[in-house]
Formats: C-alpha cells, structure tokens, sequence
C-alpha cells in the first residue's frame, strides 16, 4: 500500500490492467483514498463499473471475492450457437469450467459445464444441457462457508448473484485458496 501510494497513477493504472477484477478491488482497498478515486476516474467506463460493483460488498463476502468476468448464454439457444459463440473469443476467463445461463434480464437460471456441452448433440438446447441443481452462491456470504462450499462440492468456479437472483459474478478456486491461506495464516498466528 505504502509503494502503490508513492507511484503516479498512471503507473498504478499500468499494473492494474493486468489484474482480475478481485484482485484489482483488493489492491485499492489498499490505496488512500484520494488515489483510488484517482484510479477509478482515469478507468473505462465498463472497466470502473466491474471494480465499483466488486468495492461495493465487504472484502470478507462472496461480492469481495468475486470476479465480474464471466460468459452469459441463454437457454433457448443450441449447443452448437454457444460453440460458435466461444470460437469468437480470443481466449476465454480463467478456470472457466462453465458458462452461466441467464434470462433476458440477467437472472440466473443454471449453469452449462464446458465438458457436457463438448459431448453433447449440437442441435440440442441449452436448456435440455444446463445443470440446475446447484445453486448459486449469494453476495453477501461470508468468504468462510464460501471456502467450505467450494470444499464440500469441490468447485472450481461458481456464479455469485445479489438479492434479486441477478448474476453479478463468480468466484474461482484460487480466490479461494487465498481465503484458506488467510485463516491458515490468522490461526497459526494466534497459537
């Protein structure tokens, strides 16, 4: 915190556009005051509304941990149309292991692993393919029973949304770690 409050910002920015969302949000959590807002002016409009939405939950919750990088796809489209889809991006987010099904609004409605939809038939609907018995996890969770959720299910990402079921995000398994890595550190500190 004390280096990244001595640097300009645009060398602040420079190294931030390297960072996840969650990483970035808890980077200027860091910051003095003054220059986070420096930082969050001089961002995109898209870029300063993903950190916004990740500053606004509490650093120990699901919304701190959380990423804003995800793939949406609707149900009533085929496997093949979301095939198609991904082919169109450069590359796609870390330890992505599902795309998310959203309504028109943005409401989550299940989620599509990439291994099932690899082997399924291309005319089927995402829809007939989407998991939905695992629910999604909710902002305000504590990081400690999302680490234990993740733990008991053996996760490697899963969709975050706020109280109107709007997906807002995920969490991977290395935002994880670093909850464990936190309490493992925190406990052996305290014997």
């Amino acid at each position: 915190a004390e280096i990244l409050s001595q640097m300009e910002t645009a060398e602040v920015l420079a190294i931030s556009e390297a960072l996840e969302t969650d990483d970035l949000a808890d980077m200027m959590q860091q910051l003095p005051e003054t220059v986070m807002h420096e930082l969050l002016r001089s961002m995109d409009h898209q870029n300063r509304e993903r950190v916004e939405k990740v500053l606004s939950y509490p650093e120990d919750t699901a919304g701190g941990l959380m990423n804003t990088d995800t793939i949406t796809i609707r149900p009533d489209i085929t496997v093949e149309a979301a095939l198609r889809y991904l082919r169109r991006h450069d590359e796609l987010p870390e330890m992505t292991d599902s795309l998310f099904v959203v309504s028109r609004k943005g409401s989550y409605i299940g989620s599509l692993p990439l291994t099932r939809m690899l082997v399924s038939d291309p005319s089927s609907t995402v829809r007939e393919m989407m998991v939905t018995d695992k629910p999604p996890i909710a902002a305000n969770m504590e990081d400690t029973k999302v680490a234990q959720l993740f733990e008991q299910e053996d996760l490697v990402s899963a969709p975050v949304v706020d109280e109107k079921n709007q997906l807002l995000g995920r969490i991977t398994i290395d935002d994880v770690v670093d909850v464990i890595r936190e309490d493992a550190d925190h406990s052996l500190m305290s014997m």
